[in-house]
């Protein structure tokens, strides 16, 4: 948004230089459930991070994750196993990992070093239950909310999946239900492995199997490393699977227990996720990260800090704590999260009230507040920075608020 000294300030763009010359960051898993996995390297060097955030993708500008927006223009992308992505995978919705140099807190901004998309859930899905606004995929439920993104490969929301369809769900694990809420959700064609997490069950040491929801799990080709002796009733697992059960159980390739282990000593944190164990108001889990809020702020009150309930989490690191000095209660599980999108107008249409914006379609004939401009304003060219929500069409963005940069 323009101001009048504008020319006086430091740019956006030097502001980020200077925070990415301040060190990276290293790495806690965004969307999935609690605990800690002592059977892998974090990605990140110890004592080198200056900052970390984990969350869905909420707008671009480049990427805002935590209410941050990251300049990922230098940034490396890659998946939860280290194979590089292209920068085309990072969309609205998305959960993420990302690595990066100081936050400027008055701005907002910081510098994306390295990014990593994590996966929640990608398999065939069992049932549709489009009044109950869930659907079984794997065995777990997966929660569609009116702010999940639905993919261009899915026409009319979650009527436009069928049973049998392979999805990946990006979503946030809610521990008090045991379902997840899904953030963006994209048809998959020629998969050649499906990923599942959840809590184990029925766990069989004799038969090396054991439960996630209803699905049975065979654990006997995954190469004994260490993490077969950390399996437990409770637990919380990630797996990869061949396409196909053998004798009514999935077979799993791989196995993880936990979370990756966060080694961070001191670095600053924008946490986006759900409370996995509650304690106090003072002590609690996000992510599998350990919250001490006793000297945090909480700008829109405690009531509803709890079990499964949805927090941005600000604050810095210290020995692996997370010491909150901001924790924030997201809008309730099933309304409607603001989405913020910063880019350059094209294709306007002021018959039809549209116009795209960093591949987004943005609906402008609502209520919508100006700032620094009016609607005669809009133009192709024109710099803004769009708050809105996603239609009930899943098709567009509805402007709230439109600034002219």
């Amino acid at each position: 948004m323009s101001t009048p000294n504008r020319l006086a300030q430091p740019s956006r763009r030097q502001l980020l230089l200077t925070a990415a010359s301040m060190g990276a960051a290293s790495l806690l898993a965004a969307c999935g459930g609690g605990g800690s996995d002592t059977t892998e390297t974090p990605r990140g060097g110890l004592g080198t991070s200056t900052s970390f955030a984990s969350g869905p993708i909420t707008g671009f500008g480049s990427i805002i994750v935590g209410g941050v927006r990251f300049d990922d223009s230098g940034a490396s992308v890659e998946d939860d196993e280290g194979q590089g992505r292209g920068r085309d995978d990072l969309k609205l919705g998305v959960c993420v990992e990302i690595e990066g140099g100081r936050i400027d807190r008055a701005l907002g901004l910081g510098v994306a070093l390295r990014v990593v998309l994590g996966h929640s859930l990608l398999g065939p899905v069992g049932t549709v239950d489009a009044g109950g606004n869930t659907f079984t995929l794997l065995g777990q439920t997966v929660v569609v909310t009116t702010s999940t993104i639905f993919d261009d490969s899915i026409t009319g929301g979650l009527a436009g999946i069928d049973p049998g369809d392979v999805v990946e769900a990006h979503a946030l694990y809610d521990p008090a239900t045991k379902r997840f809420v899904a953030t963006r959700l994209e048809l998959k064609t020629g998969a050649n492995e499906y990923r599942l997490r959840g809590e184990v069950s029925e766990l069989d040491r004799t038969a090396k199997t054991f439960k996630i929801g209803s699905e049975l799990i065979s654990y006997a080709n995954v190469p004994s490393n260490g993490t077969q002796a950390l399996l437990a009733n409770g637990a919380f697992v990630r797996v990869r699977l061949l396409t196909a059960p053998v004798a009514g159980a999935w077979v799993a390739t791989r196995l993880r227990v936990g979370l990756r282990a966060l080694e961070v000593r001191n670095a600053e944190a924008e946490v986006e996720g759900t409370i996995n164990v509650f304690t106090s108001l003072q002590s609690f889990e996000v992510n599998g990260l350990r919250v001490d809020a006793t000297n945090a702020v909480f700008p829109n009150g405690t009531a509803g800090i709890q079990q499964g309930a949805r927090v941005e989490v600000s604050g810095q690191i210290v020995e692996g704590v997370l010491v909150a000095t901001r924790v924030k209660l997201e809008e309730p599980r099933l309304a409607k999260i603001e989405f913020e999108i910063h880019g350059t107008v094209s294709g306007l249409n002021t018959t039809a009230k549209t116009f795209a914006l960093r591949g987004l379609t943005i609906w402008y004939g609502g209520t919508v507040e100006y700032r620094d401009g009016s609607e005669a304003n809009l133009a192709d060219g024109r710099r803004v920075e769009v708050k809105g929500v996603l239609a009930a069409d899943r098709l567009r963005i509805e402007a709230r608020r439109i600034s002219f940069e």
